[in-house]
């Protein structure tokens, strides 16, 4: 083994894929440090994989076992933006075709902001039809949040190119022309509904980051429209937007 300079076992292991290959019992026996150590981060790499590899496997059964059953297009529904003072809620429905395989695909929120970016464009690339559903504020005041969620979703169902066969929905029941699911915490459960959750999150926080540019004292490029300290600060000082709901509290309060 020490023939192969640290660099070159560097290199060659970057190729390996199989735990069983040879050249790791090769570097084993290398008694040098920097074989170690790199014989370390490639077990390490490898587990990693193999854990993505097992949450993805798990998140894909509710699609393998409809797809089983006949099931061509199964659409996965998903929404963010439901606690927020300011700006619309969102909802995403997204179809993905059969054998679709992305490691590290969860639930929105457990992903980093440059990860989700990354999904995003490969789940654009590769679903076989995205529909996106859309309700603002004023409409939020007028008929409450929870009734603005569900009109979300369905209008979301609406924009599909493909009308889906199945539904997978994160949580809510809704009404609709075709058989439903409603998954608690679905957006770590299902591929589908995890996909919804990315289109659904990167499209209201660009959206919030367009809006920061015309109403800059909310920061709402950094806090997408929830209440933080700076963003309160903004309303005690400058009132509020027509992005803001008017039927949550503190605005509510504010306005009498």
């Amino acid at each position: 083994m020490s023939s192969y300079t640290i660099k070159e076992i560097e290199e060659r292991l970057k190729s390996i894929q199989l735990i069983d290959d040879p050249f790791l019992e090769e570097v084993k026996m290398d008694g040098r440090k920097g074989s170690q150590q790199l014989l370390n981060k490639w077990h390490n790499r490898y587990n990693q994989k193999q854990q993505a590899e097992e949450k993805f496997l798990q998140m894909s059964s509710y699609e393998r076992d409809l797809h089983k059953q006949g099931y061509r297009f199964i659409g996965g529904i998903d929404e963010v933006g439901r606690g927020p003072l300011a700006g619309p809620v969102v909802a995403a429905c997204v179809i993905l075709p059969e054998g679709f395989k992305l490691l590290g695909l969860d639930d929105s929120k457990k992903l980093t902001e440059a990860k989700r970016d990354e999904f995003y464009e490969y789940i654009r690339e590769q679903a076989v039809s995205i529909g996106i559903g859309m309700i603002e504020a004023e409409e939020i005041d007028a008929i409450n949040i929870y009734e603005a969620t569900k009109k979300a979703m369905l209008s979301a169902i609406q924009q599909l190119s493909i009308k889906p066969d199945f539904l997978l929905i994160d949580a809510m029941p809704l009404q609709t022309p075709f058989p439903t699911e409603s998954i608690i915490k679905g957006d770590g459960k299902s591929i589908s509904i995890a996909a919804a959750s990315v289109i659904a999150k990167i499209t209201r926080d660009r959206m919030m980051k367009e809006i920061d540019q015309e109403y800059p004292y909310y920061h709402f490029s950094k806090n997408m429209g929830y209440g933080t300290k700076d963003h309160l600060l903004g309303l005690e000082q400058h009132g509020i937007t027509p992005y803001h709901r008017k039927s949550f509290e503190p605005i509510k309060s504010m306005l009498k």
